[in-house]
């Protein structure tokens, strides 16, 4: 009886000692990318698709690639009207390359525009399995600095739509080319 007794107090202390798993899932809102839909200028409420489209990161020499099977072979080029990126949780600022036919054999055809982006942080506890996300705010007065080292800006116009960055599906920027 002393045996069995024990073994019961044994297993439930074992028990006691189990904890949930902590896994994050993946429909969980975490930091939130920056999303960005490309519109036709010549007609503002009709979304365009841009192609072979990369953005680096400025001093990054790798960056993303939107469009990339667009780069393998003419026939089947793919092109996107919305890219969703990453702002820094350690800075207050970003800066972007937005390379427009990337890739192109036409050296004319491919133009750059900078964006440095300036925003506010704010983090927010999630979970314990999640942890903490980054909520961005893009200033108020000047959420966007855009220049053009290659002379001929081909966003030709900028909207900051929802400034406050806490979700990924809505869109923060339009831009129009």
């Amino acid at each position: 009886m002393k045996k069995i007794i024990a073994f019961l107090l044994l297993f439930a202390f074992g028990l006691s000692g189990c904890e949930k798993d902590d896994i994050c899932d993946a429909n969980t809102p975490t930091t939130p990318r920056l999303i960005i839909s490309f519109y036709d200028i010549n007609n503002p409420t009709v979304k365009k698709k841009v192609t072979r489209l990369k953005v680096t990161g400025v001093g990054a020499p790798e960056g993303i690639i939107f469009n990339e099977s667009a780069l393998e072979d003419e026939k089947y080029i793919t092109s996107s009207d919305s890219i969703g990126i990453p702002l820094r949780t350690d800075l207050d600022t970003v800066t972007y390359n937005f390379i427009l036919n990337y890739g192109n054999a036409n050296a004319s055809l491919v133009n750059t525009d900078v964006i440095k982006f300036d925003y506010s942080r704010q983090t927010a506890y999630v979970s314990r399995a999640c942890g903490f996300k980054t909520i961005f705010q893009l200033n108020s007065q000047t959420p966007f600095t855009q220049t053009d080292p290659d002379g001929g800006l081909w966003m030709q116009d900028i909207d900051a739509i929802n400034k406050n960055i806490e979700f990924e599906d809505e869109t923060h920027l339009k831009v129009y080319f």
